[in-house]
């Protein structure tokens, strides 16, 4: 941790004075009355009230939040897409974020992103928010789920010490049924969390102890009044909102930069927790040690204090990687359980077919891989990545360039349908696994250009022309490929001798180029959204006869197409006489 670099780390506890003051800007941006900047962007103080009963009091109703400031040389970052990860120093270890938590806070803001580009919220920000609320889930201690291996509770929101806040949950989500704690890696406060949580890892329930619906809650939570994130006056707002204190707000901002230079990607459980909190004690080591709660009979409660008197901050040591005693003997050293992430030798193909699509079409196969242990059985509840590589503008369903599968009981994994899009050739997707570097597959995907294999006239009017003359119907035809329309197809049409004779025609009819020319050949031709190809004006010179116009589309449909040179009839014979009346 920071510590150890021999700097003395900043103590978190604000003034009274200070701590109003930033309460005071928060309710000023929650006031009614709609206002809006040079831009037209609606501001905070047009938003309505936040439902949240604990106003002013922010997500985590101003519980203690860790002070450690980030290190002071930044480590050489390495790729965050599974290709390689760090070995674990400890200065690595305090720098990096825990694979699985990381790929929480990048999907959380793809997704706001998506929802609300207008936000333009960088995933720094809730890696920045997340090492402060609890150094990054506790070191990245989750399960392949995204779920923390024991509950994360802070202190007793009882008033002595801390904000007075009364039981809200029944006890749901914090084991009080006298006060509320903040839970969870992000540390909401359960009225918060009642109508910010959010499902961010799609399995149905929104559980504050969870990374991925922890890190989509905060990233809603921020962008909730239309804040431009990229406005460092916005940002401020957003973070304050989180926890009204000027001091957590530099924290936060500090963490925020030193991620933005680079940060790297290392083992689940591996990250150290940080050793000092705004509340004056020390760090957890990772796991909280819980004691019998006094408001809740057979519960447990945290050590953290916050029951009394903040405690005075301890002189900083080097990290321990074993939990702190919470008194009497010492316990003899356990080996922590093998993670099934941890048992994982190496990844391999499932079976995947022919990865091939034409451009604009989603792909019909998908990529399974399956994870291994040692002995070859297959390890189920890891996550693994898929990362589309090389120059193309291929994504996965949704947009994105890389998708997470988790394995199912047999330890395989599908990843999500890959979508074609314009740029044809061969690509590579490569499958890792998340939180360990094991060999793995490495898929070749294919997009070809789009094709026809059926073109038809869309009239079947005769095509004449007299002898110097211009064509009155214009061509149009329709190409279909396998029944459905085939757009943006590309195709060339020719003026030819004959059916039998495909070199191009020097008579009879032909287009005109942009100086007026005479051309026989076009080429570049495209169909339009409806499979549709109208074809220029075509004129003829003084050869009478009949030709050939053939078309022709990638795919190999090709349609021959008729056309009729011939003198215009001659009319002005006197009519027939009339018969004679009968007498």
């Amino acid at each position: 941790m920071a510590a150890q670099f021999g700097r003395r780390l900043a103590k978190g506890a604000t003034t009274t004075a200070v701590a109003a003051l930033a309460v005071a800007a928060l309710s000023a941006s929650q006031a009614p009355g709609v206002t809006a900047d040079d831009n037209g962007r609606s501001t905070a103080t047009g938003a309505e009230a936040s439902p949240d009963p604990a106003a002013g009091t922010g997500a985590t109703g101003n519980s203690p939040y860790y002070t450690d400031l980030p290190p002071l040389n930044t480590p050489s970052p390495a790729p965050t897409d599974g290709s390689a990860i760090t070995p674990i120093t400890p200065v690595a270890s305090e720098a990096g974020i825990p694979a699985t938590v990381l790929a929480a806070y990048k999907q959380a803001a793809a997704e706001l992103q998506a929802s609300k580009p207008g936000c333009n919220l960088p995933w720094q920000l809730l890696a920045a928010i997340g090492q402060v609320e609890s150094g990054q889930a506790r070191g990245g201690r989750v399960d392949a789920d995204g779920t923390t291996t024991s509950k994360i509770i802070g202190p007793q929101l009882d008033g002595n010490g801390f904000e007075l806040i009364k039981d809200t949950d029944n006890g749901v989500y914090d084991g009080d049924t006298a006060y509320d704690s903040a839970v969870g890696p992000m540390q909401f406060i359960p009225s918060t969390w009642k109508w910010a949580g959010r499902d961010g890892n799609g399995d149905g329930v929104k559980d504050p102890n969870n990374i991925y619906d922890a890190s989509l809650a905060t990233a809603h939570y921020l962008c909730r009044y239309n804040w431009d994130l990229s406005n460092s006056g916005d940002l401020e707002k957003a973070i304050l909102s989180y926890n009204p204190s000027r001091h957590y707000v530099n924290t936060v901002l500090s963490w925020l930069e030193y991620y933005r230079k680079g940060t790297h990607e290392i083992p689940d459980g591996t990250g150290t927790v940080p050793g000092s909190r705004s509340d004056g004690s020390s760090g957890t080591g990772g796991s909280t040690p819980s004691v019998p709660s006094t408001s809740t009979p057979g519960s447990t409660r945290p050590t953290t204090p916050g029951t009394g008197s903040p405690k005075p901050k301890p002189t900083p040591t080097p990290p321990s990687t074993t939990p702190p005693s919470s008194g009497g003997p010492t316990a003899p050293p356990t080996t922590p359980p093998v993670t099934p992430t941890q048992s994982v030798d190496h990844l391999e193909d499932s079976g995947t077919g022919k990865l091939a699509a034409m451009a604009g079409d989603a792909f019909t196969e998908k990529m399974s891989t399956k994870a291994e242990n040692a002995a070859g059985k297959g390890v189920a509840k890891v996550r693994i990545r898929y990362t589309i590589l090389g120059d193309t503008d291929a994504t996965f369903t949704g947009g994105e360039k890389v998708a997470t599968a988790l394995t199912d009981s047999s330890g395989v994994a599908t990843a999500p349908a890959l979508q074609a899009g314009e740029t044809t050739g061969t690509f590579a997707v490569r499958a890792t696994l998340i939180g360990r570097t094991v060999t793995g597959p490495i898929y070749s995907a294919t997009v070809t250009q789009r094709v026809a294999d059926t073109l038809v006239r869309t009239s079947d009017t005769a095509l004449t022309c007299t002898p110097g003359g211009q064509f009155a119907d214009a061509v149009q035809v329709k190409a279909t490929y396998k029944g459905a329309v085939a757009d943006k197809v590309a195709a060339t049409a020719t003026l030819i001798k004959s059916a039998d004779d495909a070199t191009a025609n020097d008579k009879g009819p032909y287009f005109k180029d942009a100086d007026g020319k005479t051309v026989r050949t076009l080429t570049g031709l495209t169909t339009d959204a409806d499979g549709l190809l109208k074809l220029p004006q075509l004129y003829s010179d003084d050869t009478t006869g009949t030709y050939v116009l053939r078309i022709t589309t990638a795919g190999g449909a090709t349609l021959d197409v008729t056309l009729t040179v011939a003198a215009a009839a001659d009319t002005s014979a006197s009519p027939s006489p009339s018969p004679s009346a009968s007498s």
